[in-house]
């Protein structure tokens, strides 16, 4: 039996590394460093295409030959991008403007292997639940939201504020599976079971 070298996981998320883990693909972390700004006029779905693949490509000189997967998610309502809030008032007030509402959470998904990319974007909708200013001021002062495009977790305490969810949960956690397994079977690593 032969063992496959670990891919890198181009990212510092906790959360995307519990998936990777999850699903026993054997991987090692090399956090890019890559300014995250919106571009003028950018929509979100070139927006999170563009830095799946410029983390990929952030740490593609660091890991010359290796497979790398680079992944980045946003909350977008009503067009607007919904980054991670800088402060605990701006996650009540996008929690506020979320609540009672669906909104899309997009994920973009680049496997980058000696210069060669392959990319995918996950859209999934999430309706929030209505809840009232304590509920969601009592929710941000647990600290979970504050690093969380969006103000959220689903994966945490903030799954209490979700009535339902259209699509992929793993692509509104951060990193849909399905469509990372797909893109790691075009550069020669088919998904197996580990045991």
């Amino acid at each position: 039996m032969t063992v496959e070298r670990p891919i890198v996981l181009a990212s510092g998320s906790p959360r995307r590394r519990q998936l990777l883990e999850m699903v026993r693909i054997p991987f090692r972390v090399i956090a890019p460093d890559v300014d995250e700004h919106v571009l003028p006029a950018e929509g979100p779905d070139h927006y999170v295409t563009r830095l799946s693949r410029a983390k990929a490509v952030a740490v593609a000189a660091r890991a010359p030959g290796e497979l790398i997967l680079a992944a980045d998610t946003t909350v977008v309502l009503d067009g607007e991008i919904f980054g991670k809030p800088q402060s605990p008032a701006e996650a009540v007030a996008m929690l506020t403007r979320l609540q009672g509402r669906t909104h899309e959470v997009m994920t973009g998904v680049a496997v980058l292997r000696d210069g060669n990319v392959a990319q995918a974007l996950d859209i999934s909708r999430v309706t929030f639940r209505p809840m009232d200013r304590a509920g969601l001021e009592s929710y941000v002062a647990t600290g979970e939201p504050l690093d969380k495009a969006g103000a959220y977790a689903i994966q945490g305490l903030g799954a209490l504020l979700i009535a339902r969810v259209d699509g992929d949960v793993t692509g509104v956690m951060g990193l849909p599976l399905g469509l990372v397994v797909d893109l790691l079977a075009r550069f020669g690593r088919p998904y197996r079971v580990a045991r």
